[in-house]
Order: structure tokens, then C-alpha cells, then sequence
């Protein structure tokens, strides 16, 4: 039964440790992964929130590019500015296509290596793959010196407050140095050649671990000995993140929603705007000032949860845009939502409605995030 069922489904290298602690497997962007473990959803959000997790995220896409053209070559497909970044220190960036819509959201971190290491979306891993490749042969054929390197490795999150202390007993280096979206080389609990990055999808303080895949469970045994730590699922990833007002690719942004619609203009570098140098830039551009119809807003409401494809109502009861993402806040005790609604209603608490099964219900447009973040920055 488990073969037939996990058969057509890529593995993490960690599949046999989360089924050995009790995790509920499900499909997710063409892998199994653990929605959850042995305690519930809500207790692994508070606990991420209050203690720390381990997060499996091997499923996402690491890449390295290479070469003396590299910030040339990864400016011509991203919004950011690559060249500004100093050593070991990353950024949120956008993959957009030339109509301005976004194509994936990353991590790009420019090393001291001598490359730019990049972590992508499991859901577009093909997508990015051969976007990046059909560029890489541009590049080459006009005499660029530049090469990608897709990476083997697991990568780990280890999420929420406790994490530096549960982490730096594991480290030589002074964690207090390394701030948030800054990247190190380094040997973690015995382990080698770990690229240790702060940074994570929760809204708290949290680094990802990119370990080779043969000591990856070795590496999560030892984050696990610590009483601080537990390993978190999906379920719990989803509203964690949602509290802390970031996007899911394929739900809050694609190929049909650009950086201004997504309020996302904050990753296009100042640089880049000056030049319109960057894909899509001549309808990106003109957007900033113009102003766009529409705008991803959160909201919140009491009563019936509300989920994805929910229509936003006006007052007086007009389809103004309709719900991305959704859930009950387990901190809050509300619901929570990211929405594209008419900019006309997208200013912090104006009153609209959700329709939750045939019904308006009450809801407020509420700035996000929902919970506050508490990213180190030293």
C-alpha cells in the first residue's frame, strides 16, 4: 500500500525520519512531505512561535551560479539589485516575465565563494530551471563567462526564538554576528561544509541549513536532543507564514500578478528602477506611480473560517476581489487572510465583507503582518 501510494512522489532525504516520528505524510508540489507530526497543528504554531522547529524544505530548489558575469547574468532575469549586496548577504527577490508578472519568488545570496547561491520554489523547481537555462545559453553565445550548478543538498529550517541558543551550541562562530539574511560557511554540531543562512519563512528568528544528504538526519537528530526543539509540518509552515504576512507562490502571487499588485516594489532595487533593466520593467515601472486597480491587502474576521477563492465583498455587497490565502490565526484567535481586493477598499481598516458559504460576513482590511516579526538584525 505505502510503496503504491508514495511511488510517484519525490522523496527528501529525510522521508524515513518523518515517517519514523509520526509523520503525516501528504503530496505537496510533486514530493511527500509531512503535513504533520504527532502533535497537532496549533501546538506545533505555538511551539515554532515560543520554542523552535526543524522544518524539512529540502524539496525547495538550490542552485549556485558561477562565472565572472554571474550578477550580470542573475540581474537579467530578477527585480534586485545583486551588485549592492555585500559578501554572504541575501535578498528577496522576483523572477518576472517580460508582461511584468512574476514568475517565482527567491533567496539570492551573494558569497564569498566566488558564486551566488539561490534557494526557489519545490512548485516552480522545472519552471526556474529552464527559465535560467534558456538565459545561460543567451548568455554563453554572446561570450558571457557564467555557469549554473543545481545542488544535491538537504536543507533544513530550524524556526523560532530559542533557535541561537539551541544553534550556537553547535557553532564555533558568534551566531550574534550573523544577522538576518546574511549567509556563513561552516561546521554545524560536527557536521561540515553547512551554508547557514538566516533567514525562514515564520516571521521569527530562524536560520536554513543547506547539509550535505547524507548527514542531514544525523544534523536534525542533534537539533532534536535539545528539549527546545520539535519537528514542524506543513500545516503549521502555512499559517505561520500567513501570520507573518509572507506570499505563497501560486496562491498570493504568479504569472498574472506583478510586484506592484503584490506590493512587492520594496525587492525592485533602486537601481534597477533608475535603469528599467529588469523584465518586465516598462510596464512594472510606469505602475509604481500610476498606481494599479488592484492590491494585495490582508484582512481579518471573526466567525466562519475563510479560505482560498473566498469573494471580498464591499459594503453594499459588489464583488471587489476575492481571498489568496486564509486561515485561523492560532495566535490571534481570528481569521487571517491575504486578498487582491479594489484599491479603492485597500486602505488599512476599511470595512468590507467575505462570502463564507453563500453568506457576507464582516471583515476589516488590516495591515500585515498580522503578527509581528522578529527578524535579528543584531
Amino acid at each position: 500500500m505505502t510503496k503504491c501510494k508514495y511511488a510517484a512522489l519525490k522523496k527528501t532525504p529525510l522521508f524515513d525520519f518523518h515517517k519514523e516520528h509520526g509523520g503525516k505524510m501528504v503530496e505537496f508540489a510533486g514530493w511527500s512531505m509531512p503535513v504533520q507530526y504527532k502533535d497537532s497543528h496549533i501546538a506545533s504554531h505555538i511551539h515554532t512561535r515560543e520554542h523552535c522547529s526543524i522544518f524539512d524544505v529540502s524539496h525547495m530548489l538550490q542552485t549556485k551560479i558561477h562565472g565572472r558575469d554571474r550578477v550580470k547574468f542573475m540581474e537579467s532575469l530578477v527585480v534586485a539589485d545583486i551588485s549592492e549586496l555585500k559578501d554572504n548577504q541575501g535578498t528577496l527577490s522576483l523572477f518576472t516575465n517580460e508582461k511584468g508578472g512574476i514568475i517565482d519568488d527567491l533567496i539570492v545570496t551573494k558569497t564569498d565563494q566566488g558564486y551566488l547561491y539561490i534557494v526557489s520554489n519545490a512548485g516552480c523547481a522545472d519552471k526556474d530551471s529552464a527559465h535560467m537555462k534558456a538565459r545561460l545559453a543567451e548568455f554563453k553565445a554572446a561570450g558571457f563567462d557564467v555557469d549554473l550548478e543545481y545542488l544535491d543538498e538537504a536543507l533544513i529550517a530550524l524556526q523560532g526564538p530559542t533557535m541561537a541558543r539551541v544553534l550556537q551550541e553547535g557553532l564555533k562562530e558568534d551566531l550574534s554576528k550573523l544577522t538576518f539574511m546574511t549567509s556563513t560557511l561552516t561546521t554545524v554540531f560536527g557536521v561540515p561544509d553547512c551554508r547557514v543562512t538566516r533567514c525562514g519563512y515564520t516571521g521569527e528568528d530562524g536560520v536554513e541549513i543547506s547539509v550535505t544528504q547524507s548527514r542531514v538526519v544525523e544534523l536534525t537528530e542533534k537539533l532534536l536532543a535539545n528539549s527546545e526543539v520539535k519537528l514542524a509540518g506543513l500545516a503549521a509552515r502555512d499559517s505561520l507564514r500567513l501570520e507573518a504576512g509572507l506570499c505563497l507562490y501560486g496562491n498570493d502571487i504568479d504569472e498574472s500578478t506583478t510586484p506592484v499588485e503584490a506590493t512587492l516594489v520594496w525587492t525592485i532595487g533602486k537601481r534597477r528602477r533608475q535603469n528599467r533593466d529588469f523584465p518586465g520593467a516598462d510596464i512594472i515601472i510606469p505602475q509604481i506611480k500610476a498606481k494599479t486597480d488592484r492590491k494585495r491587502v490582508g484582512l481579518v474576521s471573526t466567525g466562519p473560517p475563510v479560505r482560498q477563492h473566498t469573494p471580498v465583498l464591499s459594503p453594499d455587497g459588489k464583488v471587489i476581489g476575492e481571498v489568496t490565502s486564509g486561515c485561523p490565526s492560532p495566535c490571534l484567535k481570528k481569521n487571517i487572510a491575504m486578498a487582491y481586493v479594489d484599491a479603492a477598499f485597500a486602505k488599512n481598516g476599511t470595512a468590507i465583507q467575505v462570502e463564507v458559504r453563500k453568506k457576507a460576513v464582516p471583515a476589516t482590511i488590516s495591515k500585515m503582518p498580522f503578527v509581528p516579526t522578529k527578524y535579528y538584525s543584531g
